[in-house]
């Protein structure tokens, strides 16, 4: 998450301080629609894994504590058997 959270300082100079795991980052402004895609690569960079725009929604990117359960965590990226 340091490397998430160093990146949205990065775009966003005037942040000062830690953002909150439950922190809306849309609503925020801290991800706009100029940056999407290059936060998108930065997430499939950090985990080693394509994400498949077809298959997530913008709240998949909406809170740290989101995008770390739906992209960073490894148990996200284990095989999930045929129910």
């Amino acid at each position: 998450m340091d490397q998430v959270s160093a990146w949205l300082h990065e775009k966003n100079p005037g942040l000062d301080g830690p953002i909150g795991m439950d922190e809306d980052l849309i609503e925020a402004r801290l991800i706009d629609s100029m940056d999407f895609l290059e936060f998108v690569d930065l997430l499939e960079e950090i985990s080693g894994s394509s994400i498949d725009l077809q298959e997530v929604t913008i709240d998949d990117f909406r809170t740290l504590a989101r995008v770390k359960e739906r992209f960073l965590d490894p148990a996200a990226h284990a095989e999930v058997p045929a129910g």
